[in-house]
């Protein structure tokens, strides 16, 4: 499970990159991953301090740390 939760931690890492900053939804949406998994995912990224997130509304803001 640990590899999967890495995995989609780079697609969401390329993601950003490719969209800039934008909301989980629509983060879920263009890498086509369930989104529990997307959400381990973001926690590894945002736990070792590779994004940044805000809630927005019922949603989540997520950008790359520069």
């Amino acid at each position: 499970m640990i590899t999967e939760i890495g995995i989609v931690a780079g697609d969401i890492w390329h993601y950003l990159e490719s969209h800039g900053a934008s909301l989980f939804s629509q983060i879920v949406k263009g890498i086509d991953k369930p989104r529990d998994l997307a959400l381990m995912s973001l926690g590894w990224l945002a736990r070792e301090g590779h994004v940044i997130v805000r809630q927005e509304g019922s949603d989540h803001h997520v950008v790359l740390r520069q």
